[in-house]
């Protein structure tokens, strides 16, 4: 992949106490799944983010994912969500 259009949309995300979520939509440019979640998660009563933003998948580090190449997510979008952590990647499939 090379550009950030590129890289799968966050076409979900229902974690309300989340800065960067609005209405289930991710205001971040930019996300990156950790171990068993949303690394971006921030639980702040601030919102932040930009307003027109259509949020990618910039680094996953679930190696074990069907959905991950060389540390880059390669599904089509993922959707982000409560889990077994306060902001899980949906879309995760083991290998």
């Amino acid at each position: 992949m090379s550009t950030l259009m590129d890289l799968p949309e966050v076409a979900t995300c229902s974690v309300a106490g989340c800065s960067y979520n609005t209405h289930d939509h991710c205001h971040a440019a930019a996300v990156t799944i950790t171990g068993s979640a949303c690394g971006t998660f921030i639980p702040l009563g601030v919102k932040g983010g930009l307003d027109k933003v259509v949020s990618h998948v910039g680094a996953c580090q679930r190696a074990e994912c069907t959905h991950n190449a060389s540390l880059e997510c390669t599904a089509d979008s993922v959707r982000v969500g409560a889990g077994m952590s306060t902001a899980d990647c949906l879309t995760y499939a083991p290998r």
